[in-house]
């Protein structure tokens, strides 16, 4: 059954929408630099509500090339999974989950196939398959046919077209962000009618 993240939580509101519509996974930017970024404060309030709101929701912390130790120290309790988006190799990887216990996702921005490669070969617990970081756009989904272990499937990811691209590639779990939201806010009709079209597939 294919998972469901809804990513770039930056509200109250967006998680208990989260929260309510059943998502499996809600993740958080917890590097500074990006426009969904939030810091440790606004995070511990919005895990917070995750776990008065739902029971089963699991919390993703997201990391850009942050130091193992602001990791560790501030953030893995609270975190179900480490999601990482810059150039942590295999070493980083291994060691984060050595030091906090947590599943770990690697996320790879596609372009060719030697990008597929190095997301087959990572020590990562799961891969994620992006267009890049909250581009929304889509990258060439052919390049992953013949990807053969878990991967989270991201990058311009809508209801329209996400039905399709599980029934082409039946990832793991889909994750969607930038077309969950209206003016730059998370929408919450937006964020039901994805989950709905993942329902409708899984």
């Amino acid at each position: 059954m294919t998972g469901i993240k809804l990513c770039g939580m930056m509200q109250p509101k967006d998680v208990i929408a989260a929260c309510e519509l059943g998502a499996d996974y809600i993740g958080f930017v917890l590097s500074d630099g990006f426009r969904r970024s939030v810091g440790l404060g606004t995070f511990c309030e919005l895990a917070g509500y995750a776990d008065d709101y739902s029971a089963g929701i699991k919390k993703v912390g997201v990391f850009v090339n942050e130091p193992i130790e602001g990791i560790t120290q501030y953030y893995a309790e609270m975190l179900d999974l480490i999601q990482l988006h810059g150039k942590e190799d295999n070493g980083y990887i291994t060691r984060l989950r050595e030091l906090t216990g947590k599943p770990i996702i690697k996320a790879f921005t596609v372009r060719t196939g030697e990008d597929i490669k190095a997301a087959v070969q990572s020590k990562a617990d799961y891969v994620l398959l992006d267009s890049g970081t909250g581009t929304g756009k889509t990258f060439d989904h052919s390049l992953i046919e013949d990807i053969d272990r878990p991967f989270f499937l991201a990058g311009g990811l809508t209801a329209e077209n996400v039905g399709d691209a599980i029934e082409a590639f039946h990832p793991f779990a889909v994750d969607a962000s930038s077309s969950l939201e209206t003016d730059g806010n998370k929408d919450k009709n937006k964020m039901a009618a994805f989950v709905a079209a993942v329902r409708k597939e899984r």
